[in-house]
Order: C-alpha cells, then sequence, then structure tokens
C-alpha cells in the first residue's frame, strides 16, 4: 500500500484589504491548509481568532489616518507543526506596553486591549516589531496523547 507523505508547509505573503470577502477568502485557503496537516478544530478556531484580532486592530488602530482602502500585509507559512503568521499595517505604530490591562479592576469596563488579552492567550508567541507596527504570533501544534495500551 503506497503511503502519502506528510504535506510540506505553504507559505505566502498579501497584501489585503478591509474587505470581508477577500478576508474570508485567505481565511478559507488558511484554514484548508491547517486541515490537510491535521490540525483540530480547536487549533483552527485559536488561529483565526488570533488573527482576526490582529487584522482588526491593523484596521482599526495602524489604518487609524490612513486613506480608506489602504492595505496591510500578511504573511503566513503553514507547516506540519506550527503555524506562523505576521500582520503589519504601514501607520505610525505603538507601544504594545503602553496598552492597558483588560483584566485589572479600573479596565474591566473599557473596550481597549481585549484583542491582545486574546492573541497571547491563543498563540504559543505574539511579538510586535517595527514598532508596533508588525505583529509576528506562532502557534504550536498541540502534541497528541500517547496511544494507550491495554
Amino acid at each position: 500500500m503506497e503511503h502519502d507523505p506528510e504535506p510540506t508547509s505553504v507559505a505566502d505573503s498579501i497584501r489585503i484589504t478591509n474587505d470581508r470577502q477577500r478576508i474570508e477568502t485567505l481565511w478559507n485557503a488558511l484554514e484548508s491548509a491547517m486541515r490537510e496537516r491535521g490540525y483540530p478544530k480547536a487549533s483552527t478556531f485559536a488561529v483565526r481568532l488570533a488573527l482576526e484580532e490582529a487584522m482588526t486592530n491593523a484596521f482599526r488602530h495602524g489604518l487609524r489616518d490612513m486613506p480608506p482602502g489602504t492595505p496591510i500585509t500578511v504573511e503566513y507559512r503553514i507547516e506540519p507543526r506550527c503555524v506562523c503568521l505576521a500582520v503589519e499595517d504601514p501607520g505610525p505604530g505603538f507601544d504594545p506596553q503602553d496598552v492597558p490591562d483588560p483584566t485589572t479592576d479600573e479596565n474591566l469596563v473599557r473596550p481597549g486591549g481585549r484583542g491582545l488579552l486574546l492573541i497571547r492567550a491563543y498563540m504559543t508567541r505574539a511579538d510586535f516589531r517595527n514598532q508596533g507596527r508588525r505583529l509576528e504570533m506562532v502557534y504550536e501544534k498541540p502534541t497528541e496523547p500517547p496511544h494507550r495500551v491495554d
């Protein structure tokens, strides 16, 4: 019996505007590549949530003073063991340390900071570069539990 080799990585870099249809097309390609590499539904949920939050922040905050239709850049590499994503905008940047912690009592009713909290909770790593204009994220595929031998 012939055994199909494990899928190799898939990678791309695209410039994308805040267009729901194009964003959904991008996500469908990423989700399909993750499924082909054996990622469980919980993993695709985590990656989608983090990517959506990162892109929303780039469009809402990074492009705030930019002309409508200004694109952001999304880079991805999906490997059998990890998903690497980067979202970058051409805006002025920011210092992530200045974003208030949404879990402290004084910030519980404030709307800001929850997206970053979710990204950090679901991704294995999330690092800002280029004065806060670029967010690099890594999601490591969960290891499968050992098979039980009775």
